[in-house]
Parts: C-alpha cells; sequence; structure tokens
C-alpha cells in the first residue's frame, strides 16, 4: 500500500512538471514569436528582461531572465519556503531555455503586417501558458514570486495584483522603443493576458454547489462519499406541492467532480431534481484556505 502511495505521488509530481514545462514553453513562444518581433512586451521580470534586450541589443532575454529571477528566488525563499524556491529555480532555467531557443526561432513575427492580431495572439498564448503552470504549481518567477507572496497572506486576484506592478514596467517601455503605438498595444497584449490567465485559473479552481432533491438522497450521499469521497450534507426540507417531508442533499464540488456526482445521481434515482449553481469562492477543507 505504501509502494504505491509513493508510486502515484511519484507519477503525479512528474506529470505536474511535464504540463509545468508546457505552460512554460507556451508562454516563451507567445512572447518570442508575436510580441518580441514588434518590440511589444508584457510585464514581469520577462518585461524587464525584454526592456534590456531592446536597450542593448546583446543581451538574451534568457539570460537576463535566469539572473534576475535567481536574485529574487533569494528574496522569496525564507518567505515562501524550500519547495516553492527548488519549484521557481526548476521553473526559471526551463524558462531561460525555452526564451533562448524560441528567440533565435523567431527573429521575425509569426504573423507579419499585423500588430494587433500579435499583441492578442501573443498575451493570450502567453496567459494561458502561466495559468497552466501556475495550477500545477509552477510559476514563472519574477513578480509572481510578490504576487505569490502578497496572495500567501491576502485572497487577491493573481491577473488583478500583476496588473498593478506589470502597468509600470511596461510604461518604461516607451523611454527605449519611443513608440506610442508600440507602448498602446503592449497595453492592449497586457490586458489580454490578465483576463485569459485569470480565465485559466479560475477555470481550474472553478466549485460547483449541487443540490438534490430525491426519496433516496441518503443512498445518494453514501454513494459519493464511498466513490468520489466527497462529503455531503443531508438539509431537512418540506415539499410546498407534494406536502411531505424531504431531505435535500447538498454537495460542494470541484469541476472535474461534477460529471461523476451527476452520473451517481442518475444511476440510483433517474427522476431526482438537481440544481447545479457555479460558486464564486469556497473556503474550507480540500478547498481554498480562508485569508483574511
Amino acid at each position: 500500500m505504501e509502494k504505491q502511495s509513493i508510486q502515484r505521488n511519484i507519477f503525479t509530481v512528474v506529470k505536474n512538471y511535464i504540463f509545468i514545462g508546457f505552460g512554460l514553453a507556451l508562454f516563451a513562444f507567445g512572447w518570442s514569436a508575436f510580441l518580441i518581433p514588434n518590440e511589444l512586451m508584457g510585464g514581469g521580470v520577462s518585461g524587464v528582461a525584454t526592456l534590456i534586450y531592446f536597450a542593448t541589443k546583446t543581451i538574451p532575454i534568457g539570460v537576463s531572465t535566469l539572473i534576475i529571477n535567481l536574485l529574487l528566488v533569494a528574496i522569496g525563499y525564507k518567505i515562501l519556503g524550500r519547495k516553492f524556491a527548488t519549484t521557481t529555480i526548476i521553473c526559471t532555467v526551463l524558462l531561460s531555455a525555452f526564451f533562448s531557443i524560441m528567440q533565435n526561432l523567431f527573429p521575425k513575427p509569426l504573423v507579419e503586417d499585423d500588430v494587433f492580431l500579435c499583441s492578442l495572439i501573443g498575451a493570450m498564448l502567453s496567459g494561458v501558458g502561466v495559468g497552466i503552470a501556475l495550477h500545477c504549481g509552477g510559476n514563472t518567477g519574477g513578480t509572481d514570486i510578490i504576487v505569490l507572496i502578497v496572495n500567501k497572506y491576502r485572497n487577491i486576484s493573481y491577473g488583478r495584483l500583476s496588473l498593478f506592478i506589470n502597468v509600470m514596467i511596461i510604461g518604461c517601455s516607451y523611454l527605449i522603443v519611443q513608440k506610442i503605438d508600440c507602448l498602446v498595444y503592449s497595453y492592449v497584449s497586457m490586458i489580454a493576458y490578465t483576463f485569459t490567465s485569470d480565465l485559466v485559473i479560475d477555470g481550474y479552481r472553478q466549485t460547483f454547489q449541487i443540490m438534490i432533491f430525491s426519496s433516496k438522497t441518503k443512498e445518494i450521499a453514501e454513494r459519493i462519499n464511498q466513490d468520489m469521497h466527497r462529503g455531503a450534507t443531508l438539509i431537512k426540507g418540506y415539499g410546498a406541492y407534494t406536502k411531505q417531508d424531504m431531505d435535500i442533499l447538498l454537495v460542494i464540488a470541484h469541476r472535474s467532480d461534477r460529471l461523476n456526482i451527476t452520473r451517481i445521481v442518475k444511476q440510483i434515482d433517474s427522476n431526482a431534481f438537481v440544481s447545479i449553481a457555479k460558486t464564486t469562492t469556497v473556503f474550507g477543507k480540500n478547498f481554498d484556505t480562508l485569508r483574511l
């Protein structure tokens, strides 16, 4: 049993790092193939590294990203812990490697003569990439370290907090590039990136409140407990139409559990009345931690 648990943990770690690598590769691809060749940029350390590249034309973005991130990891080590620092170093090395490779592969934008389209595509790809990486326990380092430190103590949206930091970084690009259209398109890409990253992260964390009205609620609750290892609550109710007392089953579940719960309900009582509603946030065991 212990051996199976160890194997399961190893499989989970390997799977997470595969998805983290994919997310970081997608992030670097969005920047390298669409934003950087058009002299556009986003925020974070990648934005600072891009500024350095635009100013010097010689220092690769991957090198600057690696150096700045390692400095920030040293700052965040004591606050976020050894595990976070280890993960961040791995992610930083991966991201720097992807930038070094892709910057050479795409000296010109993948879509030429349409800067607006490039700003949207590049931002959305990088937003999806960072969303996947964060969901699997990774990060892109840099300002993510600052965001995650604040997030540890305050329940603030990742995208919203990043927005405030990135506005200042992108604003500095005008001092180097000195093109107002590039500045405007960079802000467009920042908004698209913020929206997309929040959408992906919130999508992974989406939870549902499921209310089940049935004469077999206890049987359904037992199956959910056994098969899903998910808690359920029986609430006493009274049917205004049937004029009978009844139990209402309340279940709070992650997105991945919703389909399996509805299947259990259908198998036990195909005539059950089921109400499913999205929740904004759920705090407690197996969900988010309550932060004030």
